[in-house]
C-alpha cells in the first residue's frame, strides 16, 4: 500500500538537522576513511569594546576544505583590511586541520577583485543570475 507523502515548507531546526546529518552520513560512506569525521563550524566575528559585531566570517571544515558561506564587513569598516584580517584566519584554521583548499562564491557586484587579489582563482561562473554573474571560487593551500 503507497504511503500518503506530502512536500512541506514548514522548517524546524530539527527538520534541517536531519537532512543535514541524513546527508553527512550519506556522504561519509564515499571518502576515505582519513577524512571521515573531519566537519567544523568556523564562525569569526569583529566585534567592537562593547561586544556589538560589526563583520565575520561563516564557513565549514568539510573532509579537506574549508568553505567560506559568508563575509561581511560593515561599511564603515570596509577598506580597513578586516575582510583580509577574517580571511588570512579562516586560512590559519584550514591549514591548521589539513585542509587542501578553500573554495567560495561571490558575485559581480561583491568581493571578485577582493577574493583574486587574496589568490583565488575562479573555477566557473553563472551569467544572469539576478542580472549579476555569480563567481565560484578556489584557492589550493
Amino acid at each position: 500500500m503507497p504511503r500518503k507523502l506530502h512536500i512541506s515548507s514548514e522548517t524546524t531546526q530539527a527538520d534541517k538537522d536531519y537532512v543535514r546529518k541524513k546527508m553527512y552520513v550519506f556522504n561519509a560512506a564515499h571518502f576515505p576513511a582519513e577524512l571521515k569525521g573531519r566537519y567544523q563550524e568556523v564562525n569569526l566575528f569583529v566585534k567592537n569594546a562593547q561586544g556589538e559585531v560589526l563583520g565575520g566570517l561563516l564557513g565549514e571544515i568539510c573532509w579537506n576544505w574549508l568553505e567560506v558561506h559568508y563575509l561581511y564587513v560593515s561599511d564603515e569598516l570596509r577598506q580597513s583590511g578586516y575582510g583580509t584580517k577574517l580571511m588570512r584566519e579562516a586560512e590559519r584554521i584550514a591549514r591548521e586541520k589539513q585542509c587542501d583548499f578553500i573554495k567560495l562564491d561571490t558575485l559581480s557586484f561583491q568581493a571578485l577583485d577582493f577574493y583574486r587579489k587574496l589568490g583565488f582563482e575562479v573555477y566557473g561562473q553563472l551569467p544572469n543570475a539576478g542580472g549579476y554573474t555569480h563567481y565560484y571560487l578556489k584557492r589550493d593551500l
